[in-house]
């Protein structure tokens, strides 16, 4: 009986790991918008973190070089957040909704 136990418990290791690594490839395929200064300036980021464009509304480029750099860092940040909340909604998913330990960081 117990070699059927762990021979069960290996299958469903193995499904575990095929369901996240068809989370990570979903996730690299979903893309977040961050925004900051009322739309001004717009962060497109994948859910593997890479970032695929910013935006910047042309009003902007007379402003303070000081401001635009604290305008693309709060787009940037906005973007991250949505990531990490998109992630953990896809592994919860996964996870059957039991809770992630906070600041866990997926493999990917």
């Amino acid at each position: 009986m117990m070699k059927n136990q762990i021979a069960g418990f290996m299958k469903q290791a193995q499904q575990m790991q095929d369901n996240l690594q068809k989370a990570k490839d979903d996730l690299s395929n979903l893309q977040v918008e961050g925004i900051s200064g009322g739309g001004l300036i717009k962060t497109i980021i994948s859910c593997n973190y890479d970032v695929k464009k910013i935006e910047i509304d042309e009003s902007l480029l007379n402003e303070d070089k000081d401001i635009l750099e604290d305008l693309i860092v709060a787009s940037l940040n906005d973007a991250l957040k949505k990531v990490e909340l998109k992630s953990q909604e896809k592994m919860s998913s996964i996870t059957g909704g039991l809770p992630i330990p906070p600041g866990f960081k997926f493999p990917f």
